[in-house]
């Protein structure tokens, strides 16, 4: 398993933002296609946002398309994720995870919280 540490979480107003960062310990990051999914309080785990390889295609959930971006830096094997304009439901626990595992990776002891509230 691709082990990562996410960063870059905390406590914004709505309409603020944050950025939020995934150093992945793996040597084949730049063949991995990356995703950020997030798991609101009572609820289950929802993807948020891919990207490929290479970092050429960037898919995005439709809740943050036009607000989140999602990037990566495969020289320091680190993804991204820019957050702007934030919403209260944007409130959840953040995670980075390979894309072909975001349904069945187990979370536990990873993520990065982010609260959105006035």
């Amino acid at each position: 398993e691709v082990q990562v540490r996410e960063s870059g979480g905390g406590e914004v107003q709505p309409g603020g933002s944050l950025r939020l960062s995934c150093v992945a310990s793996t040597s084949t990051f730049d063949s991995l296609h990356m995703s950020w999914v997030r798991q609101a309080p009572g609820k289950g785990v929802e993807w948020v946002a891919s990207i490929v390889g290479n970092g050429t295609s960037r898919y995005y959930t439709h809740d943050v398309l036009g607000r989140f971006t999602i990037s990566r830096d495969n020289a320091v094997n680190t993804l991204s994720l820019q957050m702007d304009n934030l919403k209260t439901e944007d409130t959840a626990l953040y995670y980075c995870t390979p894309t072909f595992e975001w349904q069945t990776r187990d979370y536990r002891g990873q993520g990065t919280q982010v609260t959105v509230s006035s």
